[in-house]
């Protein structure tokens, strides 16, 4: 008679071992978050006329701006820097969101593919 609920051949490692380091993984992600989220990342634009800060949420939090940025006549380019500067911060958020996945990702042992 066939064992139910098993896998052919028996299952590699201990299931019990990969669950704990399977939670113990996401307690780590969720912390890694959290702490990526309360980060702050700043960039600026128009050789430092423009600096715009963001959180880890990708929320802006800062806004600096340079006297001689300010000229009513040309609005547009003050909006051009603004938006340069808002768009490279949250790139920074980004990349290192990215980079925190990756090295949470390399912890499993993934590299290319499933090992299964």
């Amino acid at each position: 008679m066939a064992k139910r609920g098993g896998f052919p051949g028996g299952m590699p490692g201990n299931m019990n071992n990969i669950m704990k380091q399977a939670q113990r993984m996401q307690r780590q992600m969720e912390e890694n978050q959290k702490e990526l989220e309360t980060k702050e990342f700043a960039a600026a634009a128009g050789g430092g006329a423009v600096e715009v800060t963001v959180t880890g949420k990708k929320e802006v939090v800062k806004v600096k701006l340079s006297e001689e940025v300010v000229d009513p006549d040309d609005i547009e380019m003050l909006e051009d820097l603004i938006m340069a500067a808002t768009n490279e911060a949250i790139r920074k958020a980004e990349e290192a969101n990215a980079e925190v996945m990756n090295k949470m990702a390399g912890g499993l042992g993934l590299g290319g593919g499933f090992p299964f």
